[in-house]
């Protein structure tokens, strides 16, 4: 890397440790300023707009991709503009990205039926725990027995979430009395610890088939939750989404509803 990046971004990193960032985020913004580093050849105080424009405008990254560079551009030049270690902010005006809206992809109810079939006891839980309860990859990964909580028809799982965030939803007896079978973690490696998320991720995406992921066992959780219940905020509080908008782009609506919106609107 150029001269007086390595340990600004040591700095930097530090800094959002400091602030309480998960460390899968310390660790993607690293690499992302390390490869920025790298990309643009001078020291962070030689950076301008124009370089940062430039470079932006040569790569073919998804709007995702282009989004997460521009918050981890933004983020670590405001940063060392602040604390002084660069005079100008080049990345202050950076144009903002539109990332075109998802729509939903809940998994085909045959494709999550013939997965079932297939799968272990072990698979079968995670797949149910995706399905039934809305985990995402890394929270069925570390599921706890100790996190099952309640009685009969009021059991609890505690969920540890993205960001260090947790929260507790309800589950059904059926899941609730499969994880009380386990010794401790409900997945775990063969070094005693839970299984790491993208093996749960690969281990069911092989059972679900081509084309067909966990997390769109999570959509599929999410269409039928809203279906039951006609309540956003129960959804959105089971699926630890940080804002109503996020959990919509989880629902899909089919063409049944839309006419029954008509009909009710004549």
């Amino acid at each position: 890397m150029p001269d007086g990046w390595e340990m600004l971004i040591a700095d930097f990193v530090a800094y959002l440790a400091a602030i309480g960032r998960p460390a899968t985020t310390i660790a993607l913004r690293r690499a992302q300023l390390e490869q920025l580093a790298r990309a643009v050849g001078v020291a962070p105080a030689l950076v301008t707009l124009e370089v940062l424009t430039g470079w932006f405008a040569a790569q073919s990254w998804k709007p995702e991709t282009r989004r997460s560079m521009r918050a981890a551009a933004r983020g670590f030049f405001g940063w060392a503009h602040e604390n002084g270690h660069i005079e100008v902010d080049p990345a202050a005006r950076i144009p903002q990205v539109r990332v075109p809206r998802a729509s939903a992809r809940p998994c085909p109810e045959q494709s999550y039926r013939e997965s079932l079939m297939k799968a272990s006891p072990r698979e079968r839980l995670m797949l149910r725990l995706a399905a039934e309860a809305g985990l995402r990859r890394a929270e069925i990964a570390k599921v706890h027995v100790d996190d099952l909580t309640g009685s009969p028809g009021r059991y609890s799982l505690l969920v540890h979430g993205k960001g260090a965030n947790e929260r507790v939803i309800p589950i059904n007896d059926g899941l609730a009395a499969d994880i009380a079978k386990a010794d401790g973690w409900l997945f775990p490696s063969q070094r005693g610890e839970h299984l790491m998320p993208q093996a749960v991720g690969m281990m069911c995406s092989e059972l679900l088939g081509e084309h067909v992921t966990l997390h769109m066992l999570r959509h599929r959780f999410a269409t039928r939750a809203y279906r039951a219940t006609r309540n956003l905020r129960a959804v959105q509080r089971m699926l630890g989404h940080s804002s109503l908008a996020i959990t919509e782009r989880y629902l899909e609506c089919d063409d049944d509803e839309m006419r029954l919106a008509m009909l009710g609107a004549a």
